[in-house]
This record gives structure tokens, C-alpha cells and sequence, in this order.
């Protein structure tokens, strides 16, 4: 590490993996979002889903103010963030076969929906499984991961495949290897993880591209508003009963 202070080398290697993402992945950025907004159309639902820190950039896709109404979050009990107690537990369902498909059977999930499955190593049984049980159903998938695991570490799947191996598109997060951008001679370890800034930039970039697409065929993109500023709730109770039977965390 230099001589700049620890936070300064966070922001530098957050904003060069970002500017990496706008360059790098311009093209899928533009392939996912038009495939969101061919789902939006085509009268099709939306899900997200990720397991353990994984979880954050989905929930960030959720019931949000910009976002579109119509994303709801695939949870797998136990398996989304840590609020599950000993929080190790999440970590361990993520390996465990027979998991996912079991999840998406009880799922709203149907043929013509599109679902954003993010993990950022790829290699675990719940992810990979999700994307390919969800393919057989006739399900659009977008993944969101870093390559480079694929290479470097072993799949944890039966199959000996990884997340990014069963995906319509993939979005490449770029993070390196252990999810931590800074390294201290005086820390054991490296540290500074930097996967949910880049993660949640992506799909933000996926979702705008979404709603302009929409506003490009003459659709009004579903968006939410913010309750926080006048009108918004008003204006969101429209957009929930004008799409209530595609929107499933209000039930």
C-alpha cells in the first residue's frame, strides 16, 4: 500500500473497478437491461436473488424509490443476509444440492419471467442450481459474478460448473479473488472488500437501462417514488394496483 491513507486506496480501487464495469461491460449492461424490459412488456415478472452479502445489491433492486415496482426478491430462508443466527449457517445452506430447486418449485417464478441471480464467486451449489433449475422452467437468468473465480477456484456444484456457466447474460463484477482490495504489512490479512459498490452499480446501470428502454417503445416504465416526498406514495399506490398481480412483496 502507499503512503496515501487506507480510505483514500479504497475510493481509488472502488472507482477504477467501477470505470472498469462502465467500459468493460457496456454491452451486457445494455443486453440485461433490454432483456428486463422485454420481460416488463411482455407481461413477465421480475426476481433477484443472492445469498448471504450476495443478498445486499438484490434487496438494493427491491420495493426501491427509482426502481422498477416490478422486481421482488427469490428468498431462500436462511440463506438471504445474515439475520439468520449463527449467521455461519447461510453460508453453509449456499453449498447444500437440492436447495434451490426445492425453493423454486414454491416460488411464483413462471415461464417468460427474467430472474438476476448474483453471487459473486459462482462456485456454490445454491446459485449454480438456481440458474439451471430456473432456465428448465423456461426462466430468463441474468448473472452477476466475477469471472475469475471460475478459473481459480473449484466449483462446489455437482455439475463442476459455475454460476456464470448457465446464464442468458453475464454481468462480470471484475472483483479479484477474496473480495478485498487493500492489503497492510502490518494486517495478516487482506481487507476493503469493494463487491457490493460494484455489484449495486452494475444493476442500477441494468435497471436505467431497463426503464429508458421501456420509455423508448412507448411504455411508462413501472418506477417507484419515494414516500419521503410529497405525492410519492399516491403515486405509488398507482403503479401497485396497476401491476399488483406482478408484484409480490406486498402480499
Amino acid at each position: 500500500m502507499s503512503d496515501s491513507k487506507p480510505a483514500d486506496q479504497f475510493f481509488d480501487a472502488a472507482i477504477t473497478l467501477l470505470q472498469r464495469s462502465r467500459d468493460e461491460e457496456a454491452e451486457n449492461i445494455e443486453a440485461a437491461g433490454t432483456l428486463l424490459a422485454d420481460t416488463v412488456a411482455a407481461d413477465g415478472r421480475l426476481f433477484a436473488f443472492g445469498a448471504g452479502h450476495s443478498s445486499l445489491a438484490a434487496q438494493d433492486l427491491v420495493y426501491r424509490a427509482g426502481g422498477l415496482a416490478l422486481m421482488n426478491l427469490l428468498a431462500v430462508p436462511g440463506a438471504v443476509g445474515v439475520d439468520v443466527m449463527p449467521a455461519t449457517l447461510g453460508s453453509a445452506l449456499e453449498r447444500v444440492d437440492g436447495l434451490a430447486s426445492a425453493v423454486l418449485d414454491s416460488s411464483p417464478l413462471r415461464a417468460g419471467d427474467a430472474l438476476v441471480i448474483i453471487s459473486l464467486s459462482g462456485r456454490n451449489a445454491l446459485p449454480v442450481e438456481m440458474a439451471m433449475s430456473a432456465r428448465t422452467r423456461g426462466v430468463r437468468v441474468i448473472g452477476v459474478t466475477s469471472v475469475a473465480y471460475a478459473s481459480e477456484t473449484k466449483s462446489r456444484h455437482v455439475s463442476g460448473t459455475y454460476l456464470k456457466d448457465h446464464c442468458d447474460i453475464v454481468l462480470d463484477s471484475k472483483i479479484a479473488i477474496g473480495d478485498a482490495e487493500l492489503t497492510l504489512d502490518t494486517i495478516p490479512a487482506p481487507f476493503a472488500p469493494a463487491s457490493t459498490v460494484v455489484t449495486a452499480a452494475l444493476l442500477q446501470a441494468v435497471m436505467a437501462t431497463a426503464a429508458a428502454s421501456l420509455a423508448a417503445r412507448g411504455i411508462e416504465p413501472p418506477l417507484l417514488r419515494s414516500g419521503n416526498v410529497d405525492g410519492g406514495l399516491d403515486w405509488n399506490s398507482r403503479v401497485f394496483e396497476q401491476y399488483g398481480d406482478r408484484i409480490f412483496y406486498r402480499r
